[in-house]
């Protein structure tokens, strides 16, 4: 729980002391889960992402009501996706001559993830909405003139408008798409 304590604290420490603000902000449009991003800079190596779009994902364990399904349990579902991410190596990949344009670097972040009912697979999923929200560690990389690439995971906590509610120990993230 003590380091917990003390990254929090350095990525906050480092987040508002930085001298250079490193942060820029970006549009996106991914094509491998369809949908238009905007991230904002809200401090030096911080910045809030607002996602929405049409995903492909699997089902949450415990939300799926088709008892008897086999194999892969898949749904395409509108979505809302927000995430409040702190950058820790920005210096560390300038000082190596590695690029950092368009928030290319390491970070953690505080996601908060809605989807909607599905709009086709083999899912009969959650009535309605459902939501998740944890902590992440991701990577985001510019490549060439605009090619973006964004991988994360990390633990969440599901619920629906039901009430129920489940811990998951990993959701996985892979957005492939173009900075504007």
């Amino acid at each position: 729980m003590k380091k917990i304590l003390l990254l929090s604290f350095s990525l906050i420490a480092t987040t508002l002391f930085s001298q250079e603000k490193q942060t820029e902000n970006v549009w996106r449009i991914n094509f491998l889960n369809p949908g238009v991003e905007y991230e904002m800079s809200t401090g030096n190596t911080s910045t809030l992402s607002i996602g929405i779009g049409l995903g492909y994902s699997v089902s949450y364990p415990h939300t799926d009501k088709t008892v008897s399904s086999s194999g892969a349990i898949t749904s395409f579902n509108p979505f809302l996706d927000i995430q409040h991410k702190w950058f820790y190596n920005f210096d560390k990949r300038k000082n190596k001559g590695l690029n950092t344009t368009n928030n290319s670097g390491n970070f953690v972040s505080a996601r908060f993830l809605t989807r909607g009912e599905s709009l086709f697979g083999n899912s009969n999923g959650t009535d309605g909405l459902d939501f998740a929200v944890g902590p992440t560690w991701g990577i985001q990389r510019k490549y060439g003139k605009n090619f973006h690439l964004l991988f994360d995971m990390g633990p969440i906590y599901y619920f629906d408008v039901n009430g129920n509610g489940y811990y998951f120990p990993l959701m996985l993230q892979l957005n492939l798409g173009f900075d504007l």
